[in-house]
């Protein structure tokens, strides 16, 4: 039965992205800030 539950959750993932459901939130692995996904640039220094 476990089994059943576990293979029935992973397809309700598999449709939901199918289905455009889901998001993804990360920003990135470094967490660094960005802007609608684009990568903001930081100021230079002079």
């Amino acid at each position: 039965m476990e089994l059943v539950v576990l293979l029935l959750f992973f397809v309700l993932l598999a449709l939901a992205s199918i289905f455009g459901w889901t998001s993804d939130s990360r920003d990135s692995a470094d967490w660094k800030a960005s802007d609608e996904g684009r990568r903001r640039t930081r100021p230079r220094l002079s």
